[in-house]
């Protein structure tokens, strides 16, 4: 069967179970958790679908890997992909959940790319701009990268805007050849 496939039907089941638990909002937390712990810690996989490491051991480890204390829901849907043999999943699973999560609160993820940190007021005009554009509420990334020598980069859902000085440059440099 499709890993994918997979991953969606124990992240919906798990999207419904917290709605139903009203613990949604932790449990969204919690897979973000464990979604970057996949990303951050490359050995977390190879770890995870080792089958020399015992199922108590690998339930250890998904359970530090969503954070110090996840909740009761979390730790009974680890036991059930444990129990299921579907261990291999839980990072594609955690990241479906976080996409679901996201599709049904409307939530939208931005991300801003300056050359210096902005101001809180700037930060919260670009906030509005992208919630008014997308009807949605707004997560909002910052990022500081001083390779753009000024102005700005923002993301969100397909689009982007680089109005960063480094890409006129490089504009400017490219009409010139």
């Amino acid at each position: 069967m499709d890993l994918g496939l997979i991953s969606v039907r124990y992240a919906r089941a798990l999207l419904k179970a917290s709605v139903e638990s009203k613990v949604s909002d932790k449990v969204y937390e919690e897979m973000q958790a464990m979604a970057a712990s996949f990303s951050n810690v490359p050995d977390l996989r190879t770890t995870i679908d080792n089958p020399m490491i015992s199922r108590t051991q690998k339930r250890d480890i998904l359970r530090a890997a969503v954070g110090n204390t996840p909740s009761e829901l979390t730790i009974k849907f680890i036991e059930l992909v444990l129990d299921e043999g579907r261990e291999k999943a839980m990072q594609f699973i955690a990241n479906s959940f976080v996409d679901l999560y996201r599709k049904q609160n409307n939530l939208i993820r931005a991300r801003l790319v300056t050359a210096t940190a902005p101001t809180p007021q700037v930060e919260s005009r670009l906030r509005q701009l992208v919630g008014s554009q997308t009807n949605g509420s707004v997560e909002f990334a910052t990022d500081i990268d001083p390779d753009i020598i000024g102005g700005f980069i923002l993301e969100y859902d397909t689009y982007r805007m680089d109005a960063s000085v480094k890409s006129k440059l490089n504009a400017i440099l490219a009409q010139l050849k």
